[in-house]
């Protein structure tokens, strides 16, 4: 009996198995529990894929889907309606694709519904309720010296599935994350971060807004991904853009509390607030995208130059330093995970 691809390697404390045969693992003795415990999803913006890393009682289990968009960017899993949301970019549009829990490997999915075709240049998707928010890095006047980026707010009801604003800021934006209902942003080209207090309810029309506070975070030359949990927060350094081993990441214990005692425009200092994980070892070059969980201690990373693109899974890097990944997948095209526990 097989789901998906098993992985053949043993990495931190899951035990990866090279065969899901009841003889091999219980010695004829009983059924094998493949219930899935929790699941890391991956889109890629060369491939009309998404890899799915399921975490079972019997191991780590992988499938691949197709999709009917090539160029994908921002992914959300919504467990309830079992439905996973991705950003296209060919298609400039929100898809939402159905019944992943049933899906087999290999099958196409099933799309459910899409939004309206205003995407340009997608980079992160976030949703809450039936509030769906897209950052957007297109370059709007044309003027490759001047910065600008813009949110896309979509709204979700019974007669469709339609945008209801967009705010527009001066910066470039990449990596998007909600913290209860404030909206924080990673400032591409920089090493900072900014926020929107309130985001969903305080801004309903479009509007060229500026954040209520952005701040620098030594330490980081190019920030792109952020992700959160239980008061955790990562964040992916790019480093120079065809550089392909001065890449990291920052981890960042009671982050809004940090945030909030730095100053606005200062810089949150690197000694004693951070932990940074760099160097050759860590396979990391264009750490474009990122999640993390804090119960599994693992750090998920979407990398897009190294090897034309990679997952790579990170565990017990609160030390910080030059480590290795605890495990390393190709994927063509790495563009955004997406991490969930059932």
């Amino acid at each position: 009996m097989k789901k998906g691809a098993i992985l053949m390697t043993v990495f931190a404390s899951i035990a990866l198995l090279s065969s899901c045969s009841t003889d091999d693992k219980m010695g004829g003795s009983g059924p094998i529990d493949l219930t899935i415990r929790a699941t890391l999803f991956a889109t890629s913006n060369t491939m009309n894929s998404v890899s799915t890393f399921d975490y079972t009682p019997e191991g780590l289990m992988i499938k691949s889907n197709r999709i009917s968009s090539e160029n994908n960017e921002g992914i959300f899993y919504d467990e309830d309606k079992d439905e996973l949301a991705v950003g296209s970019a060919s298609q400039r549009v929100i898809n939402i694709f159905s019944n992943l829990k049933n899906a087999q490997d290999g099958q196409d999915l099933n799309l459910r519904i899409s939004s309206d075709g205003v995407l340009q240049n997608p980079r992160d998707l976030v949703a809450k309720g039936n509030i769906y928010i897209v950052s957007d890095n297109t370059d709007l006047d044309g003027d490759p010296d001047t910065d600008e980026g813009r949110f896309f707010v979509f709204e979700r009801n019974e007669n469709g599935f339609g945008l209801r604003n967009t705010v527009t800021v001066d910066y470039a934006v990449w990596g998007i994350q909600l913290i209860g209902n404030d909206l924080y942003t990673a400032v591409d080209k920089t090493g900072d971060v900014a926020v929107f207090k309130n985001f969903i309810e305080s801004y309903t029309t479009d509007v060229t807004a500026s954040p209520d506070k952005r701040i620098t975070i030594e330490g980081i030359n190019r920030i792109h991904g952020i992700a959160e949990d239980r008061g955790v927060v990562v964040l992916t350094d790019i480093g120079g853009e065809n550089n392909p081993s001065d890449g990291g990441f920052h981890m960042i214990k009671e982050f809004v509390a940090k945030f909030n005692n730095t100053p606005d425009g200062e810089e949150l200092e690197l000694n004693g607030n951070q932990v940074r994980v760099s160097g050759n070892l860590t396979k990391l070059g264009n750490p474009v995208a990122v999640d993390y969980s804090y119960s599994r201690r693992t750090v998920y990373i979407a990398e897009r130059l190294n090897g034309n693109g990679k997952i790579l899974f990170f565990t017990d890097v609160e030390a910080g330093g030059g480590l290795s990944p605890s495990l390393e997948v190709d994927f063509k095209g790495a563009s955004s995970v997406f991490f969930i526990e059932r």
